[in-house]
């Protein structure tokens, strides 16, 4: 499978926001789209024509689908999934995207970013329900409950990651408990209480062409 492995940062600037891909750097004067808040490439800042419906369109899925840290290949059975559950495909695929295993991790604040947490997992610092998960892209379920293990217990990636994490900063479909270093999965959450700045019609809208 493809993998990107140029410098993340290129990817908010190509989106115009903060994707915040790279953990703490994304919150500090380092970040380089404060400084530099145009496309990369040497026709970054020249002036560009209206953008296409499509293109419109083709950027939304592409932030989605950068935030969340996912290849093409898997987004699209994501979305095809979506389609095939009740309500809003928009929705669900949101949904579907929130309930992977990196991304509660990161929610939780034990990785200072998703990317993190992705190596976290595939390093096998991390059980559900006790059994020990190596794979990202698990989708949890409602109860599910996420433990690290105990000689991760002391790295130091986990610990720095929970001190910068405000209390008030946990999504309210999670549970934490800092002493253990423990949380729960309590429920699927709905569309509106995801911190999703995008607009997922659009990512529908083009598949469906």
């Amino acid at each position: 499978m493809a993998r990107y492995t140029d410098a993340s940062c290129k990817l908010c600037r190509r989106e115009r926001q903060k994707l915040f891909l790279k953990g703490t750097k994304c919150y500090t004067e380092k970040c380089p789209l404060d400084k530099r808040a145009y496309p990369p490439g040497q026709h970054g800042q020249s002036r560009r024509q209206r953008i296409s419906e499509y293109g419109v369109q083709l950027r939304e899925k592409q932030k989605v689908r950068r935030i969340y840290g996912v290849q093409e290949t898997q987004f699209r059975n994501y979305f095809e999934r979506a389609t095939r559950a009740t309500g809003r495909t928009g929705d669900a695929l949101v949904k579907i995207l929130e309930r992977r295993f990196d991304n509660v991790v990161y929610r939780l604040g034990l990785a200072p970013s998703r990317k993190s947490a992705r190596q976290l997992v595939l390093h096998r610092h991390f059980t559900v329900n006790g059994q020990i998960v190596n794979v990202p892209s698990y989708l949890l379920k409602a109860g599910d409950v996420i433990q690290v293990r105990e000689h991760s217990k002391k790295l130091d990636l986990i610990h720095s990651s929970l001190k910068r994490m405000k209390d008030n900063a946990l999504s309210p479909w999670l549970s934490l408990d800092k002493a253990n270093l423990s949380g729960t999965f309590l429920n699927i959450p709905e569309r509106a209480d995801i911190p999703l700045t995008a607009n997922e019609q659009l990512v529908v809208e083009l598949y469906s062409k």
